[in-house]
């Protein structure tokens, strides 16, 4: 696209990278008339876009780019229009935060770098201008095709991607953008387990990274009986108790350790037994559970009982 000042002059180098400032150059230019100029050359770029994609309104112009952190890469071919260069196209690209569907149909927040606007005047398309702007786009960010979002593209435009880089399966949205099968590659993951989502301590202590609800879900205990209980709140974290030579290792079903009952680890007094005087009385001998004193029994079952009653038993941690 010709126009009638020097575009050589406008934009210094092949490609140059225009953001919300309008200048092309590393050091600002000395003429007042240079990002009017800067202006022109992108508004009649995006309508030429709009009118190419059918478009009723250009989605490219300068007050736009100056409006929003996205990143304009111009392309020029200064060796036309008589030495005084025209401009041969552009691309067009930001972060956009996103809710997409993933291969499995869960939804995925994200925020990648999107393929906004992509052009080439038409007597310069498949001269091998828009591999050049799309490959230098790619390095000056670092990012490979398939990471990237792309905002309604063109049937030329997909079939571009598809020759030059191979991106042919793409995942359905319920919106305008395409993303391809590469694009959830780094992105999904397993649940995370209490170990590597909180740390080792943070399966028994209070700290939590995830969601409240879910930390209530993670942090219960399961009973002899096989239900869940002492769901850790403001009560205090769980405890856990296993028999010794068993496994000490945290790598269990779903986080679940084995317990047994709170009396039989001492931390609750057994049932009382009636007397046969009507009275009642506690057990004796080995198998008696000392006595907790009222004072710790309100600290959250931090009591710790004496060896004799926890001989057999050692705590997971």
């Amino acid at each position: 696209m010709e126009f009638p000042f020097d575009v050589n002059a406008l934009f210094p180098e092949t490609i140059s990278v225009l953001d919300q400032n309008l200048c092309a150059a590393r050091k600002p230019h000395g003429r007042p008339d240079a990002q009017n100029q800067t202006a022109i050359v992108i508004d009649e770029l995006g309508k030429a876009s709009a009118k190419a994609q059918q478009l009723p309104a250009p989605i490219t112009s300068a007050a736009k780019l100056q409006s929003n952190r996205h990143y304009l890469y111009l392309l020029k071919d200064g060796e036309r229009n008589g030495g005084r260069g025209v401009a041969v196209g552009y691309l067009k690209v930001g972060y956009k935060k996103l809710f997409l569907l993933d291969q499995r149909g869960a939804h995925v927040e994200t925020e990648p770098l999107c393929v906004l606007d992509f052009y080439v005047t038409e007597n310069l398309q498949r001269h091998g201008y828009g591999l050049e702007l799309f490959r230098f786009m790619l390095e000056h960010k670092k990012v490979e095709p398939e990471q990237m979002a792309y905002d309604r593209p063109s049937p030329k435009f997909l079939a571009f991607l598809e020759k030059h880089f191979e991106l042919k399966h793409s995942v359905p949205q319920v919106n305008n953008f395409v993303v391809f099968d590469g694009f959830f590659r780094n992105r999904s993951g397993t649940p995370p387990s209490p170990v590597t989502d909180q740390g080792l301590y943070g399966f028994f202590g209070p700290i939590e990274k995830g969601s409240p609800k879910k930390a209530r879900g993670r942090d219960q205990a399961v009973f002899a009986d096989g239900e869940r209980g002492c769901a850790r709140g403001a009560e205090g974290p769980a405890v856990a108790f296993c028999p010794l030579g068993s496994p000490s290792s945290l790598a269990t079903s779903g986080g679940i350790l084995p317990v047994l009952s709170l009396p039989q680890c001492g931390i609750l007094p057994h049932p009382r037994s009636s007397s046969p005087h009507g009275g009642t009385r506690r057990p004796t001998g080995s198998h008696a559970a000392p006595a907790v004193p009222r004072q710790l029994q309100d600290k959250t079952h931090q009591y710790t009982a004496p060896a004799t009653a926890t001989a057999g038993f050692q705590a997971c941690f």
